[in-house]
């Protein structure tokens, strides 16, 4: 250190006096001139600091050359020299700024002012010429033993392999976790200084915590896929470029290109619009994906606990975990207690992995499944295994459902009869035509014969399009309906849900978050068979001794998995946790005065049992400091924990012996607390004095002395009376799944509409858990109907539930946001997660997530099921009735003339059917079977009155139009055309209500739809009034229009008698029903 000194002295002297020297000799030579003999002792102390500073100089090239450079770290000081005046001359400080390499090789040096003043005989030794002052400060004994590294300089490569290969050998190498931690600078409780600064740097040192996704398939790849995958178009496609060659050559370009461009055009068409709808629900399935992978971690920043996204976690975070979530990036374990992690995404291993500190190491993916802790980021992004894995994988959202493969089914089916007819059609006109050309005995040329081919084979199989929906309708309302369920809190992270939806018959819900605000409040607080009305922080008010105070302190603070901020003295607590550690941390800070730090310094935690929802309590052994009495705290659902104590304190902290008539009483308290409503929390303790050599692991159960009850209060949904009534309506059974007590889950219900009245305790439609587990198989199928709510239910029970509804035949839908709600998830026809309280265990097994954890969203993803179903057989019909009419018409016309008056016509605004709204109408009929035809017996009462209409009055206008209105040949195929094409345009009107007769309600709200009418009818004046040679049509005068019209508009009047008529068909419910 000495020598690095004198090296940088050196350093700063050479360079200023290079920058000075010239100026300096030249004015002290004027002085010498002037007063040689008053300033010959000051130039001899001049050449004296000039050799010493040369001195200097080659001692530091001596040890710069034999030890390299003279900093190898960032971590150096930069010496500012400024220049000194009369009045900085007391000023004996000097600046050291921090800085990088390339500050470094650019040392600043001041640059003297060129003044020069004679000073008298009792002025400074040196003169007032512009110099430098170096004030070289001592090095403490302290700063000589400190080390301080820089995270810049850790090995990035060594630090993703450890967690990555779990490389023990390597963390001794760092150093340790500890060690680490302080290498990444980081403190252990207060994390990251998390300012933009430092995130920015730790983001451009180790990369961001994002994974290179493969990109996303572009809209060209779709067009290609739609014309090489269907083999239709492919054989439309080589007849129209056929077409196309032999009509330019047979009437040259300008003429010619009319047959084979219009069928061009027509393909063109059908592909852009299917390719663009498939391209848009790939686009809606990316944003699902990154909104569903957007998972909210709760991290350490500056002494804070915050909530970020999962993709702002940097290296250096300190994570909080809890049961259920998913770690973040790869790390290494601080401190915790029991945790387990699930590493079956990673290894595959189903067993799940003991973490403390003999195995330090957490993989990024995997889930938490017991206890909690803090873990330290060290590697994050594509430098983890889970980024490298996710990275060569997409979300499989091509999968085909169920409802996609039945309508693929009747795709093919009608599909088959069309190209039967198409294959009549070509031999009809294939023999028409070669019998009209050989009757004569002059010859054809070969260019007719092919064009003629060509022609006779495109109309041919442009008559099997009709049999291809003009873009995908599940794609297009696959898209447009996760959109609006994203709108309405609804994330779909499977597509098979969408449909199934549609067909619940049983919701099995949970009480906490979904049927209530998740708001909890702490209202009542009782010691012994006493309430305390109002407690503050006055002790002598609260009349309880302080022992008693300091055990609910303890009993509070000890046993929680949330957590208590106060950034200032003067600033309000800051309480983190889930909404009931909430409640119970907040009455603890200002109404028993609790300082959690204080609580927590004071006790060293021995053993700590995570929150269980079998046993549904928590437990934490702990040890008083410089005390050999271990402490065993229990908090949990009242009643069980009252079961395991044998004392209690009253209100002025008296112990007190439980006999069977006081249990009784504090029952009676528990009882009323859960008929009002309230979730009844209690907490016990027991002390055991630790004799020598006695090591106790398991936290005492029997013998406890129960130190109060609280009362939590948790308000309802605001209109989640009114969404229960309408499931109802619905036909589809809500039953409440709940941990509380019989008392509370009872009431709960009452208020929420699950229950009447009239139904109490002693009915069959309340049971606990533990009394539904012991029935029979025979017993729980028989009251299985029965039941509205079962409390005390343990997360095996909701399993059991689950797998007795689907063995009598229900589709059951079911909430869950904890850990141990997976497997009833995963067994359920559709699983609901939560988006707020829901872990991310129970969002992974699930099919969709409620952002709001609200039960209305539930009803609101109920209703757009049924909405999906419904626009698809609204399509299925619209498509159906336009093909009858389509086969038949060109069947019986190629017959009888040889000609095909509707070879290609599309409408494209069917489409706007499966964009239909849900309307309340669809929330008061039954759930739709699964097994229940796609096609119903009112749509085939619809779609054949609609075809028999429209083919009669085409067929008349074929045979009988020119006779009729006095029409030549080209101008009565125009008129059939169009009367055609308008007749579609009115059906897809009809084609909205499916069983309402009222066709227009709700019209204006959809305005896709009425663009996509608007659309077509001015696509439709082009094509006849402009377009003529391109369409081969004929433009038709005023009265031709209105004929038209007036024929399609028949088909509404039609429609409304048609649904007079009764329409026999069995109901599921009554199916159901009859089966029971």
């Amino acid at each position: 250190m000495p020598q690095i000194q004198t090296t940088v002295i050196a350093n700063v002297a050479m360079s200023s006096l290079s920058l000075q020297q010239h100026s300096k000799i030249a004015i002290c030579d004027q002085e010498i001139r002037l007063n040689s003999k008053t300033h010959k002792k000051r130039w001899r102390l001049a050449y004296m600091a000039i050799f010493f500073t040369r001195v200097l100089v080659s001692l530091y090239r001596e040890v710069a050359n034999k030890n390299g450079p003279l900093l190898g770290t960032l971590s150096y000081v930069a010496i500012e020299v400024q220049p000194v005046d009369e009045d900085s001359l007391s000023d004996n400080s000097i600046s050291f700024l921090d800085g990088d390499r390339e500050k470094l090789r650019r040392e600043r040096v001041s640059e003297s002012s060129r003044q020069c003043k004679v000073l008298d005989k009792n002025g400074p030794l040196l003169p007032t010429l512009s110099f430098v002052a170096i004030d070289v400060q001592p090095i403490h004994a302290d700063s000589l033993n400190a080390k301080p590294v820089s995270f810049l300089n850790v090995d990035r490569q060594k630090l993703d392999d450890l967690v990555r290969d779990k490389n023990s050998e390597l963390l001794k190498q760092f150093g340790g976790v500890k060690e680490l931690v302080s290498l990444l600078e980081t403190d252990v409780k207060d994390g990251i200084k998390g300012d933009e600064s430092d995130l920015i740097l730790r983001q451009n040192v180790f990369t961001t915590n994002r994974y290179q996704k493969l990109p996303p398939k572009g809209f060209p790849s779709f067009v290609l896929f739609e014309v090489f995958e269907d083999k239709t178009i492919c054989i439309l496609l080589v007849c129209a470029l056929l077409s196309l060659v032999f009509g330019i050559k047979k009437n040259g370009f300008k003429d010619g290109w009319y047959g084979g461009g219009s069928i061009v055009v027509d393909i063109v068409l059908v592909v852009l619009v299917s390719a663009v709808s498939k391209f848009e629900q790939s686009r809606q399935f990316e944003k699902h994906s990154t909104k569903s992978s957007d998972i909210r971690v709760e991290v350490v920043r500056d002494e804070r606990h915050q909530h970020i996204s999962i993709f702002e976690v940097v290296v250096g975070d300190i994570v909080c975990l809890e049961i259920g979530d998913q770690i973040p990036a790869d790390g290494l374990f601080l401190e915790g207690y029991s945790l387990k992690v699930d590493e079956s995404s990673i290894t595959g291993e189903s067993h799940h992995i003991q973490i403390d500190e003999r195995n330090p190491f957490l993989l990024s993916g995997t889930k938490v499944m017991d206890g909690f802790g803090f873990m330290v980021v060290t590697s994050v992004g594509m430098n983890t295994a889970w980024g490298k894995m996710m990275s060569s994988t997409n979300s499989d959202f091509n999968k085909e459902m169920q409802l996609q493969a039945r309508l693929s089914k009747i795709t093919s089916y009608t599909g088959k009869v069309e190209l039967v007819v198409a294959a009549l059609v070509f031999a009809v006109l294939l023999i028409q035509y070669f019998k009209g050309n050989t009757a004569n005995d002059r010859k054809t040329k070969f260019v007719d014969v092919m064009n003629s081919m060509v022609g006779i084979v495109a109309a041919a199989v442009t008559i099997s399009m009709v049999a291809i929906p003009e873009g995908s309708p599940m794609a297009v309302t696959l898209a447009y309906s996760m959109k609006c369920l994203m709108a309405n809190n609804v994330l779909v992270r499977k597509l098979s849900a969408c449909e199934t939806l549609g067909s619940v018959t049983t919701v099995c819900t949970s009480k906490t978050g979904v049927l209530t605000l998740n708001e909890v409040r702490l209202t009542e607080f009782w010691l012994g068979k006493e309430e305390v009305k109002k407690a503050v922080k006055d002790n002598t008010s609260l009349d309880i001794s302080d022992d008693l105070l300091k055990l609910l302190q303890q009993a509070v603070g000890l046993n929680t998995a949330g957590t208590v901020h106060k950034p200032h003295s003067t600033s309000l607590p800051e309480i983190f946790g889930s909404p009931t550690e909430k409640a119970i941390l907040s009455w603890a800070v200002f109404d028993l005065g609790m300082n959690i730090e204080e609580v927590k310094q004071n006790h060293k935690i021995i053993h700590v049992e995570a929150f269980n929802s079998e046993k549904m309590r928590s437990g934490v052994m702990v040890e008083r400091n410089n005390e050999k009495k271990i402490h065993t705290h229990w908090k949990g659902a009242a009643e069980m924990i009252l079961a395991m104590c044998s004392t209690y304190y009253d209100r002025a902290g008296v112990l007190k012996v439980m006999d069977e008539e006081k249990a009784l009483q504090l029952g009676t308290i528990i009882k009323n607390m859960g008929e009002k409503c309230l979730q009844c929390i209690a907490f016990a303790h027991k002390e055991v004095v630790e004799e020598s050599g006695q090591v106790i692991e398991k936290l005492e159960e029997n013998g406890l002395t129960l130190l109060g009850l609280v009362g939590l209060k948790n308000p309802c949904q605001p209109g989640i009376r009114t969404a229960v009534e309408s499931c109802t309506t619905a036909g589809v059974n809500i039953k409440m799944i709940t941990s509380d007590n019989v008392h509370t889950a009872r009431a709960i219900a009452f208020e929420c509409g699950i229950l009447n009245p009239e139904e109490g305790l002693d009915s069959e439609a309340v049971v606990e858990g533990v009394q539904f587990r012991d029935y029979s198989l025979e017993e729980r199928k028989e009251k299985i109907d029965k039941i509205r709510v079962m409390a005390r239910s343990s997360p095996s029970d909701k399993l059991l539930m689950v797998q007795c509804l689907k063995e009598k035949g229900h589709v059951v839908a079911v909430t869950g946001d904890g850990t141990d709600d997976a497997p009833a998830l995963k067994e359920a026809d559709i699983g609901l997660s939560m988006g707020i309280q829901g872990t991310e265990v129970a969002k992974e097994t699930s099919d969709i997530v409620i952002l709001d954890d609200n039960f209305i969203s539930v009803v609101t993803g109920l209703r757009w099921g049924r909405c999906i179903y419904s626009n698809i057989q609204k399509f299925i019909q619209f498509e159906l009735t336009l093909s009858i009419t389509v086969l038949v018409i060109n069947f019986a016309t190629a017959v009888s003339s040889g000609k095909v008056p509707l070879a290609a016509v599309h409408t494209l605004g069917a489409l706007a059917l499966v964009t239909e709204k849900p309307i309340e109408d669809l929330m008061k009929k039954p759930p739709v079977g699964q097994s229940e035809p796609l096609i119903t017996n009112i749509m085939w009462r619809n779609l054949i009155a609609q075809a028999l209409y429209q083919v009669t009055i085409l067929l008349v206008l074929q045979f009988k139009g020119g006779f009729i209105f006095g029409l030549d040949e080209k101008v009565k195929s125009t008129l059939i055309f169009n009367t055609f094409v308008l007749c579609q345009l009115f059906n897809e009107f009809n084609a909205r209500k499916l069983e309402e007769k009222n066709i227009f309600e709700g019209l204006l709200k959809n305005k896709l739809f009425l663009a996509t009418i608007g659309l077509t009818i001015v696509h439709q004046l082009v094509m006849v009034e402009f377009l003529n040679r391109f369409a081969n049509t004929k433009r038709l005068d005023w009265g031709q229009w209105g004929a038209c019209i007036v024929l399609a508009a028949f088909s509404w009047p039609i429609c409304w008698l048609v649904k007079c008529i009764p329409v026999s068909g069995k109901q599921l419910a009554n199916q159901r029903d009859s089966a029971s």
